[in-house]
């Protein structure tokens, strides 16, 4: 029995001494990466390194880092040089092999002038004869943009709004606002978009009512370096004083001030609009309250709008007019528009006022010179139909005011939610009646009246 228990362990011996010299034999090794996260601000230059063990020389072997792909190569090293017919093209020019250690088997790819859209995993790749092995990095671009800036936008809501900005962020920062003794306040609303370079553009707002609160401050934080930037703006002590200081400069000039929505509407008179069914497009409906409109589905949609030399029979604009006539006065309503989850290239809205007599049929543009006065939504800009450059907006709006003043030959529109003018049709000669107008394409578009 004791002779077969020591014949058993020599042979475990053996066996294991067998699978060490195979190893030997074929130089296996390992590929490892860091293991955080290397973090790197935008527009740096920032380095990717991978070593094996145990150390070697990896000069003979073709050294590859890549994105998700094999095939997405940052930079290839094979043959003893640089393979820069398999690079990515975001990358030639701007990745170098550094390799002064390579004898000892640590390289590392230098990144030059890092761009947002370096930003996530890479891949590390060694390869030898039959033998390869890859290890996994994270590339983490930060982007500290400018600001918070914080600024008061005026009276609403029996307090006084402050909106606090930011841009050139990344990735999207987190924004607190807080009072002198720190206490955290919510925010009302915050909107956030990406410019052509991926960097987000920040804006967050909240209306302050207490009298209390003298000083409110805005930070922006990135989640990732922790580097925070803060804007502290002071309010008015006597609050209620400055806002009626300020209504009473407004009331004196209103007409010429495209400023306060909630100010503005006390010159006008509210109007409770509801929609006609009998003018609306048979692809429409309405809701039974006549409030709301939206598209039937399975509706063909209009592929481009804007080319309306030679159009198909089978296109229109799909447009119902509200059941409201104004000859004389002035008169606002307010509307919400929502373009639903799934807006595409096709989805589209208008809201205005328009002459009764207007022809509606099939395909129009709803210009002024057709008797439209409308603000649309059109390839995710809002714009006015009698010229194609786009409105600059904070934000799209998403509850429009529209003010009508017959007697100063005015159609205005503001963005209900933050109080901003978003524009003016001036110097207009009404003729005939007037009523409330609205237009809309693309799955789930509609348009609420308030």
């Amino acid at each position: 029995m004791v002779g077969s228990l020591d014949f058993s362990l020599l042979r475990d011996l053996f066996s294991i001494l067998l699978l060490q010299v195979s190893m030997w034999g074929s130089e296996s090794f390992l590929v490892i990466s860091p293991s955080e996260p290397i973090v790197a601000m935008l527009g740096t230059d920032t380095v990717l390194p991978c070593h094996v063990s145990p150390a070697m020389n990896v000069e003979s072997m073709e050294l590859r880092w890549f994105r998700s792909q094999f095939s997405e190569a940052v930079y290839v090293y094979k043959d003893g040089m640089e393979q820069a017919e398999e690079q990515l093209v975001d990358f030639k020019g701007r990745a170098e092999l550094v390799k002064d250690y390579i004898t000892e088997g640590r390289v590392a790819v230098r990144i030059y002038s890092l761009q947002i859209s370096d930003n996530g995993m890479y891949k590390c790749f060694f390869k030898k004869d039959s033998d390869f092995e890859e290890a996994t990095l994270e590339l983490k671009v930060i982007g500290l943009g400018s600001g918070p800036h914080v600024f008061m936008v005026g009276p609403e809501d029996k307090g006084i709004r402050l909106t606090c900005t930011g841009k050139g962020w990344f990735p999207q920062p987190e924004i607190k606002w807080t009072d002198a003794t720190g206490e955290k306040i919510p925010s009302l609303s915050e909107d956030e978009t990406q410019d052509d370079d991926g960097l987000f553009q920040i804006e967050a707002s909240l209306i302050v009512r207490d009298t209390s609160k003298t000083k409110v401050s805005c930070s922006m934080k990135n989640p990732f370096f922790g580097q925070e930037q803060v804007e502290t703006i002071s309010i008015p002590e006597s609050l209620e004083k400055e806002l009626v200081g300020r209504k009473q400069l407004y009331q004196q000039d209103w007409k010429k001030a495209n400023l306060y929505a909630d100010w503005r509407k006390e010159q006008f008179k509210a109007v409770a609009v509801t929609l006609d069914p009998d003018s609306a497009h048979p692809n429409l409906i309405i809701s039974e309250n006549r409030k709301q409109v939206s598209l039937m589905e399975n509706v063909p949609q209009n592929c481009d709008g804007s080319v309306y030399q030679g159009q198909e029979e089978s296109e229109a604009v799909f447009n119902v007019l509200g059941q409201n006539y104004f000859r004389t006065g002035r008169h606002y309503w307010e509307v919400e528009v929502n373009i639903g989850t799934e807006a595409g290239p096709e989805t589209e809205w208008a809201v205005g006022v328009c002459s009764d007599t207007v022809i509606r049929d099939k395909w129009f543009v709803e210009c002024p010179e057709k008797n439209f006065w409308a603000i649309g939504y059109k390839k995710g800009e809002v714009k006015v139909p009698t010229f194609s450059k786009s409105l600059s907006l904070r934000q799209h709006p998403q509850r429009i005011g529209v003010f009508l003043d017959w007697e100063d030959g005015d159609v205005s529109f503001y963005n209900m939610v933050d109080g901003s003018h978003i524009y003016s049709f001036t110097g207009i000669t009404f003729y005939g009646t007037l009523c409330p107008y609205f237009s809309l394409q693309g799955v789930g578009t509609s348009v609420t009246v308030c």
